[in-house]
């Protein structure tokens, strides 16, 4: 599992408290940095929900690729809705988890949109996920894979 997800607990859009050491193992994480307020982001979210879907929902098999959503916004009830009217079926830390502050530290996060691809470890493949998407669309996955070292029997991209 991601390993700077440890001891922590996300939520899935039905607002269940989700285990990441299960629902991340084996898998490249995409750590998305956004909000509801912020243009760029509301711009870029159905494009990641398009990607995520064609990778994950559509693929056979479906990709080893998770996102976890970490809301910049100004309060709970706008992360909520956010998060429910325009993200896709991943995972997201509880905006009262003071640890997205942690984590925009450590990831040098000083704007939105942002997606980081990590690692199971939590070590960076790269923190330019949002253009590599929009330049390569699906192909940007297979570099990530690679780089991760997962190694994925796939022919949808």
């Amino acid at each position: 599992m991601v390993e700077v997800f440890s001891g922590r607990t996300l939520l899935n859009k039905d607002g269940d408290f989700v285990d990441p050491e299960l629902a991340l193992r084996n898998k490249v994480v995409g750590i998305y940095f956004s909000a509801s307020w912020c243009p760029p982001c509301r711009d870029f979210t159905p494009i990641l929900c398009d990607f995520y879907t064609e990778l994950v929902e559509e693929g056979d098999p479906p990709a080893q690729f998770e996102i976890v959503f970490i809301s910049s916004d100004k309060s709970s009830d706008d992360m909520v809705e956010y998060y429910h009217d325009m993200h896709g079926d991943w995972l997201a830390l509880p905006w009262t988890d003071d640890f997205k502050n942690e984590l925009k530290q450590h990831y040098k996060i000083t704007a939105v949109p942002k997606l980081v691809i990590v690692k199971e470890n939590g070590q960076v493949i790269t923190d330019k996920g949002r253009k590599q998407i929009r330049d390569k669309g699906l192909a940007c996955f297979r570099t990530w894979l690679e780089a991760a070292e997962i190694f994925q029997n796939f022919n949808s991209f």
